[in-house]
């Protein structure tokens, strides 16, 4: 089957992925961000919030966004 993928780490890209029939939303991410942990990631598909269960279709686009962006911190400066 065949996605399309976004990846908003870093630069960001966006790509049509090839999938076997039955792969999970885990499996995908495990596949495409490698040691990162799923919680740390706000995954979606079709522009909606999913289970790491969920089994992607044909035509699905899925995105993966951090919710934190490295090197930002929570803190206010005061000048």
């Amino acid at each position: 089957m065949r996605i399309l993928f976004i990846n908003n780490d870093g630069g960001g890209f966006a790509d049509y992925l090839e999938l076997p029939a039955g792969t999970t939303v885990m499996q995908l991410f495990q596949q495409r961000m490698g040691q990162a942990r799923a919680q740390d990631y706000l995954i979606r598909v079709n522009r909606q919030p999913t289970a790491a269960d969920a089994e992607l279709h044909e035509g699905d686009r899925v995105s993966m966004t951090p919710v934190k962006i490295e090197g930002a911190s929570g803190r206010l400066v005061e000048r």
